[in-house]
Parts: structure tokens; C-alpha cells; sequence
């Protein structure tokens, strides 16, 4: 049975998404995000196999929660074992987005997806960064005031993330609309096939 690698994220609109690509240079052997690529990730989940993938895409169907005003606060850096990894956006403000994760937690919960143990960071991956990288310092320094307008976050989707030239490709498999006037939050599902014809792939 093939298998699908899922995640649940926000995607900031185009004017955001070119903010934080014109600021996407000046580390040496960086691996930047393509427009495609920029999210913020609300709960990973991993490999799944068809039919939990259709399940876990009804359950998230189930999500009742506003739309979220954001901006963008600065840059960062996540490293592994002590050697930069990641260089990130900053988004604001986190009680709003804390609350929507542990909401899409409880309600992967109900179809049998453990739930998150690490802490809720929210942020937008810039650039992955491996031993050939150049120095990060004066990137950090540079944008440590990187600011956006606010924006809206109006859908949270699910996506399918598969590997390819260039790293990883991701594909939205189902959207689920945020408004606190909504009488539902029924996903808008590109379709139930295009999860079930997807091929494995590795992380």
C-alpha cells in the first residue's frame, strides 16, 4: 500500500512570501526555499498510508477556528548538534497560532496520530544549511529586524510533501477555510484520488 508524508500549514500570501524571498541571499551554499516551499508548518505528521491519509482529511474538516491577523518578527537560526541547520522567519503574535495547533492536535488525536511533543515555534523555513554553508552571523544581523504588514491567514492546509530535483516538493491535498463567522470549516478537498494515486516517496 502506498504511503504519503503529511503535514498541516499555513501559507502567507504572495506579498509576504516575496518579502521573505528578497531577503533570501547572502549565506554561501545555503539551500533557500522556493516560493513553492514557503509555509508555516502547524503540525507535521509523517508517513501515513492511503486510507489513514483520507481519514486524518476528514477529521481536520472538523476545525472551527478564526482566521489569524500575523506578521512576520525577525530571523533565526535552529541548529543539530551545534552546527547551524535552519534559518527561519519569525511570525507573530504566538497565542493565536499556539491555539490552532493544539486545536488540529485534538482533532489528529481522534484518528489515532500521537500527539506533538516538541515546542510550537511558529516559523517560516528560509534556507537549510548544511557543513558547506558559509557563515550565518551576518545574515542574522542584518534582517534581526525583519518586519512584514499584517496579513491574513485564512485557510490552514493539509499537504503532501514528496521529494524531488531540488528538494522537497509539497502539494496541497485539502484546504480548511478559518473564519469565525463560518457555520462550518468543511475542507475544500482537491480530491480524495490525488491522495490515493500520490506514489511513496522518501522524507
Amino acid at each position: 500500500m502506498s504511503s504519503h508524508r503529511l503535514f498541516v500549514a499555513l501559507r502567507p500570501p504572495q506579498p509576504i512570501r516575496d518579502l521573505l524571498r528578497s531577503a533570501m541571499h547572502g549565506i554561501s551554499a545555503a539551500r533557500w526555499q522556493d516560493d513553492d516551499q514557503l509555509h508555516l508548518t502547524l503540525r507535521f505528521i509523517g508517513e501515513v498510508d492511503r486510507h489513514r491519509a483520507e481519514d486524518i482529511a476528514a477529521a481536520l474538516g472538523a476545525l472551527h477556528a478564526p482566521a489569524i491577523t500575523a506578521r512576520i518578527a525577525g530571523v533565526g537560526l535552529f541548529d543539530h548538534r551545534g552546527a547551524p541547520h535552519m534559518i527561519w522567519a519569525g511570525v507573530e503574535p504566538l497565542a493565536p497560532l499556539a491555539t490552532l495547533q493544539r486545536k488540529i492536535d485534538q482533532l489528529l488525536a481522534r484518528v489515532g496520530v500521537e500527539a506533538e511533543t516538541r515546542a510550537f515555534v511558529p516559523h517560516i523555513t528560509l534556507a537549510r544549511l548544511n557543513r558547506s554553508a558559509g557563515p550565518v552571523a551576518a545574515f542574522l544581523k542584518l534582517h534581526s529586524d525583519l518586519a512584514s504588514p499584517p496579513f491574513l491567514f485564512g485557510h490552514v492546509i493539509l499537504y503532501e510533501s514528496e521529494m524531488g530535483h531540488g528538494g522537497s516538493r509539497y502539494h496541497p491535498v485539502a484546504r480548511y477555510p478559518l473564519d469565525v463567522s463560518a457555520t462550518s470549516a468543511t475542507a475544500t478537498a482537491l480530491t480524495s484520488a490525488q491522495v490515493s494515486a500520490k506514489p511513496s516517496s522518501a522524507p
